[in-house]
């Protein structure tokens, strides 16, 4: 029967149908973020902003996320049909019984690193020991905390490392008080780059880091991904939802990817308080992380999907595999196959796209 509905889906989104009901009206659909508006969900902003969703047939609601929201918990009450998340956060979650599903795996490898400044000596993972490591907790580290058992440091022991939760800022790094601070590719690791070294008068430069990034590390967890709850995805039409929201996400990733100076604009007029270079860069980042995306955006890759799992039991995240089922492609293949469909010249893998220099500027402005 599933091979059967999944048949369906296919035959029906290359048809090109949307989901307009009898009287006209557009489908409300919500999206529950991770976080508050900025470049991270930039494609999700420019589909609501290009008309893209509508296309389909979808009125989408953008609901911005903050500390004390889990967009697992959101979805799984019915609060949002579309939820976005790291995967081993949606891995946890359904291993303590929430019908979770990966529908699209968007960001195809990570985006965290811990950083240093040089004059610490921190190269390696090995040299964490007896430093001041930060993290953010809240299920962030995770691939941290892989790569120091893999080097033989146990962060619950103080005798081996000092472990410090950190803000979602630099701050702590910044005054001295850590040795090194976890951040993300796109947002922490700017900030401090947007920061004056009072040595020189002038802003932090690359060279004055040291950056561990846990993709060569080996502890690198899968990230943000479109997940949505079993039982909602199996009433009727629902697929076909899904299929359409899909098609229109990744269209709103090629528009930004293609487009990044009007995305960033998108952005901030949805209200983020990060300013326009910091954006910009943000931007950047997050397209390498999408991009290249081989197989086409939102198609899972099996080896990176094995280590996520991997490094989630390892570090009890979760005690065993999750069963079969916790990830589906059939729906992105679909949204992929229908935009080919209707955009024969798409470029659904980004094969040829090459990052920008982004010239930060202080604070981000």
């Amino acid at each position: 029967m599933r091979k059967l509905t999944a048949l369906l889906v296919l035959i029906v989104m290359l048809t090109g149908v949307a989901y307009v009901s009898a009287d006209g009206h557009l489908t409300p659909i919500k999206l529950q973020l991770q976080w508050v508006a900025q470049s991270q969900f930039a494609g999700y902003f420019a589909a609501v902003d290009q008309g893209f969703y509508a296309d389909e047939g979808l009125d989408v609601t953008i609901l911005e996320g903050a500390v004390e929201i889990v967009p697992q918990q959101v979805v799984t009450s019915g609060g949002a049909e579309f939820g976005l998340a790291w995967v081993p956060k949606v891995l946890e979650s359904r291993e303590a019984g929430a019908d979770l599903v990966n529908i699209a795996q968007v960001f195809q490898r990570s985006g965290t690193l811990e950083v240093s400044f040089v004059d610490t000596g921190i190269e390696s993972v090995e040299d964490f020991r007896g430093m001041r490591i930060g993290t953010w907790g809240f299920g962030n580290e995770h691939e941290l905390f892989a790569a120091m058992r893999a080097a033989g440091i146990d962060p619950n022991n103080p005798e081996d490392v000092t472990v410090v939760q950190q803000p979602f800022d630099m701050s702590l790094l910044l005054n001295g008080e850590l040795d090194a601070a976890e951040a993300m590719t796109y947002n922490e690791y700017a900030q401090v780059l947007e920061a004056v070294n009072p040595d020189t008068g002038e802003l932090y430069q690359p060279e004055d880091l040291n950056v561990i990034d846990f993709n060569d590390v080996g502890t690198a967890m899968l990230q943000d991904h479109v997940f949505v709850n079993a039982d909602w995805l199996a009433e009727e039409g629902n697929e076909d939802i899904a299929v359409s929201f899909l098609k229109a996400s990744f269209r709103g990733w090629i528009y930004c990817r293609d487009n990044p100076d009007a995305c960033v604009e998108i952005v901030l007029e949805n209200g983020s308080t990060l300013g326009e270079s910091h954006q910009t860069w943000q931007l950047n980042e997050i397209s390498k992380l999408i991009w290249p995306s081989p197989d086409g955006i939102g198609i899972m890759d099996e080896d990176l999907w094995a280590q996520t799992v991997a490094v989630s039991i390892e570090g009890e995240v979760i005690s065993e595999a999750p069963s079969e089922g916790a990830y589906r492609t059939d729906l992105a293949m679909a949204a992929l196959e229908s935009l080919g469909m209707s955009m024969p010249d798409t470029d659904v893998t980004g094969d040829m796209w090459e990052p920008v220099e982004v010239m930060l500027r202080p604070g981000g402005e």
